[in-house]
C-alpha cells in the first residue's frame, strides 16, 4: 500500500511541474520591453497624465482583428498576455519618457489624457498586419476644461503574423506615441495655448 501511494504521489507531483497539455506552449508574458533613458529633464508643465482605455481594450489579452473576415470580432491570443493593462503599460511607459506624474499622484495645473480607442493588431490579409493604435489626446487646466485636443492614429507594420510580431509593432506604436505627444506639447507652448501650465 505505501508503494502505492508513493508512486501516486510521484505521478502528481509530475503532473504539478509540467507546463500543460503535450505539446502545448508555455503562456507568454510581454510587457512593453526596456524602456528609453527617462526624460534628461523635468517637464516645464506642471502636468499629469492618464491614460484610459474601453473595457474590452482594457484586459490582459492580446487582440487582434481579421479585417479580411470579420472586421468587427475582437479577438484574442490563446497563448500570450500582456504583464498588465494596456493601458497601465502605456501610461507608465509615457510618465517615464515625458518626465510626467500619474494621475492622482498629487496637485498639477494641468492633466494630459488619453482615451485609447484601438490597440490591436490588425490583419488586412492573412500574411499582412500591423499594430494599430487610435485615440484622442486632450490637454485639459485645473479645472478640466479643454486647452487642446488631437486625434491619435498611428499604424506599424508587423514583420509577421503572429503574437510576437504583433507586440514588437504595438510596442513601437507607442513609441511613436511618445514622440508625437513631445512635439505637439513644444508646438503647443511657442503658441501659447499651455500657458496655464507652466510650473
Amino acid at each position: 500500500m505505501r508503494l502505492f501511494s508513493g508512486f501516486l504521489l510521484v505521478l502528481m507531483l509530475a503532473g504539478c511541474f509540467s507546463a500543460g497539455k503535450r505539446g502545448e506552449a508555455a503562456l507568454a508574458i510581454y510587457d512593453l520591453g526596456p524602456s528609453a533613458a527617462a526624460a534628461e529633464k523635468p517637464s516645464a508643465l506642471s502636468l499629469a497624465i492618464e491614460v484610459r482605455a474601453p473595457l474590452w481594450f482594457d484586459s490582459l489579452g492580446i487582440n487582434y482583428r481579421l479585417l479580411y473576415a470579420e472586421p468587427a470580432r475582437l479577438r484574442e491570443y490563446a497563448r500570450a498576455r500582456w504583464a498588465g493593462s494596456p493601458a497601465s503599460l502605456i501610461q507608465q511607459r509615457l510618465t517615464r519618457e515625458l518626465g510626467l506624474i500619474s494621475s492622482g499622484q498629487g496637485r498639477t495645473a494641468c492633466l494630459l489624457r488619453i482615451d485609447i480607442a484601438e490597440f490591436s493588431q490588425v490583419f488586412d490579409s492573412p500574411a499582412v498586419s500591423r499594430g494599430v493604435l487610435t485615440g484622442r489626446a486632450q490637454w485639459l487646466d485645473r479645472s478640466r476644461s479643454q486647452l487642446a485636443e488631437r486625434e491619435i492614429n498611428i499604424g506599424i507594420a508587423a514583420g509577421e503574423s503572429n503574437s510576437q510580431a504583433g507586440v514588437a509593432a504595438l510596442t513601437a506604436s507607442v513609441g511613436q506615441l511618445t514622440a508625437l505627444l513631445r512635439s505637439w506639447e513644444g508646438e503647443l507652448l511657442v503658441g501659447g495655448q499651455l500657458a496655464t501650465c507652466r510650473r
